[in-house]
């Protein structure tokens, strides 16, 4: 008999430690989440833009009263672009923390190395800000990604460009980690359709800040469209060397590239580069009285202008909020994916398509539209393509 009460209370405990560890992060007045951002590495830009959306929609959320009664806790940690350093942080979140799920995580190798050690307390990877398809393949339960794939985002934009362009002669230059092979791989699929095959193939490691051997390389290849599995300064370097050495192909870079960043600091050579995206740059003497009014409620908190990556940030909590609402007061990983598998959100003011959610489809959008640099500012040049 004591022996059969010293199980029922073993078995006991075991049930409450397993409802506890589904519910990390969730009490009755708070719900805890995290995001890893690189505040200090050569994307710090993109990072501290995202942080800065995510915080504008979390303060609006619980100025309002938080969901189902519960404010929502932001912790950030900077990962500087690092993904050893990306680990550790997902470790401090998910043990110290005691995230309820990762929220926005940017970058592709990043995420690859600190999805582990979420998954293996049931903490979900929720819209990291990368379109890599390892963000929701191989399935699983607590992956969900939100942005047209790198790969889809070239596969589907390069054919056109070719024959626009007349092209004949493809190459390519790409940071040499999981991002960087996205892009060469949506690149060779395109060229597929053609029957054609890329020329010139040339990488760079992440960090790099010269690129002129890579240039010179493309330039003595006689390469006359080049795909750049680039993101902020190696756009900004590879456009540049070429430009001054009178190498002038057509430069197409992914959703990493699309960023006033671009134009802003590398300035007149920039124009003329083609970038694919979903959610558009919010130039505020362009954008329509909702977008001016929100644009005019972040520059008053942050003291600068939004970008695109503010806008995914933004969305990204909003995302969430809609989701932990359907949830309802019992929320929970399990009760979270449920309302997270029924999500239809629709387009909204800045220009995003709709994107939808079941329990077989965790990327909620595959469209994206291009734009190009034209007197220094994006200008959108095709509609959405679907794949």
């Amino acid at each position: 008999m004591k022996m059969a009460s010293i199980a029922l209370a073993t078995l006991a405990l075991l049930g409450s430690g397993a409802a506890q560890a589904q519910s990390q992060g969730v009490s009755k007045t708070e719900v805890t989440i995290g995001t890893i951002q690189d505040l200090s590495g050569p994307i710090a830009a993109f990072g501290k833009q995202s942080r800065n959306g995510m915080q504008l929609r979390v303060d609006e959320i619980n100025e309002q009263g938080g969901i189902a009664g519960r404010k929502i806790k932001l912790i950030v940690e900077d990962a500087g672009y690092d993904p050893k350093r990306a680990v550790l942080a997902a470790q401090k979140l998910v043990n110290q923390d005691k995230i309820f799920l990762m929220a926005g995580h940017i970058g592709t190798a990043h995420n690859n190395a600190a999805m582990p050690v979420q998954f293996e307390k049931n903490v979900i990877n929720f819209l990291p800000i990368t379109a890599a398809r390892e963000m929701y393949e191989p399935f699983h339960k607590l992956k969900y990604s939100f942005a047209a794939t790198y790969y889809d985002q070239i596969r589907m934009v390069l054919p056109k460009l070719v024959k626009d362009k007349g092209a004949k002669k493809v190459c390519t230059m790409y940071q040499d980690d999981e991002f960087g092979l996205e892009v060469l791989r949506g690149a060779e699929a395109g060229l597929k359709t053609l029957n054609m095959e890329l020329g010139e193939k040339t990488s760079y490691k992440r960090g790099a800040t010269d690129f002129s051997s890579q240039v010179a390389r493309m330039k003595a290849g006689g390469c006359d469209l080049v795909v750049l599995g680039t993101i902020i300064r190696e756009t900004i370097g590879a456009i540049g060397e070429a430009r001054k050495t009178g190498f002038n192909p057509t430069f197409l870079g992914s959703s990493a590239s699309y960023t006033d960043l671009i134009h802003k600091l590398g300035g007149k050579p920039m124009d003329g580069l083609y970038a694919t995206h979903t959610a558009q740059h919010p130039y505020l003497d362009e954008a329509s009285q909702p977008l001016r009014f929100w644009a005019n409620k972040y520059k008053t908190k942050f003291n600068e202008d939004p970008t695109v990556f503010s806008v995914y940030g933004y969305l990204i909590i909003d995302t969430f909020a809609r989701a932990a609402s359907k949830a309802g007061a019992n929320l929970n990983t399990e009760t979270f994916i449920k309302a997270m598998d029924t999500m239809v959100i629709e387009p909204d003011m800045f220009g995003s398509p709709q994107s939808t959610f079941t329990a077989t489809k965790r990327l909620g959008n595959d469209l994206s539209r291009m734009s190009q640099i034209q007197d220094g500012r994006w200008k959108v040049v095709s509609d959405y393509v679907k794949p």
